[in-house]
């Protein structure tokens, strides 16, 4: 079933600007792993899309009241991901790895942003909505590099939603 909201209450300036506020730049994102490392509603080594957003910000404070649907939308998102297989590697430092869906391969790249040792990787969330028509979510994850390096420095996150049904 498609999602109530799509990204309208997720694409707007005030809710990226919230969200990114958590990890960018690099002393924000620092202070986020402080804080879920600090957690017992967090394990860092499994940590998934959708559950480390209520620990760094409560869902009472998100914008527009975005917070309230945050449940339904991410799992809405997590079951659409998880039907897409998915071809691509990890990052140019991990060429082998390959998750098998899209979802895999967006945990996969959230715990490489958290985990990642001696500094986490700075993460930019965006939201776009898809065009009418469009029954599942997508996501697109681009990493940049370091010049001359192949660890990346920062994850361009972009959930693409579905639109709006009544």
């Amino acid at each position: 079933m498609p999602t109530k909201f799509g990204g309208a209450i997720y694409n707007n300036q005030q809710f990226k600007d919230h969200m990114n506020q958590l990890y960018h730049p690099i002393d924000a994102m620092r202070a986020s792993v402080a804080k879920l490392k600090a957690s017992n509603q967090i394990h860092m080594a499994t940590m998934e899309y959708g559950q480390y957003q209520p620990v760094l910000s409560p869902l009472k404070d998100w914008p527009f009241g975005a917070g309230q649907y945050w449940t339904k939308e991410m799992g809405q998102a997590r079951l659409d991901l998880t039907n897409q297989p998915n071809t691509t590697p990890l990052s140019l430092d991990e060429p082998d790895v390959v998750p098998l869906t899209r979802c895999a391969l967006l945990d996969a790249c959230l715990r490489k942003c958290f985990n990642s040792e001696p500094d986490p990787i700075c993460i930019i969330v965006d939201v776009e909505d898809l065009p009418t028509g469009a029954k599942v979510h997508e996501v697109k994850l681009e990493w940049e590099y370091a010049a001359d390096s192949l660890r990346p420095t920062l994850l361009r996150f972009t959930m693409c939603c579905p639109p709006k049904t009544s």
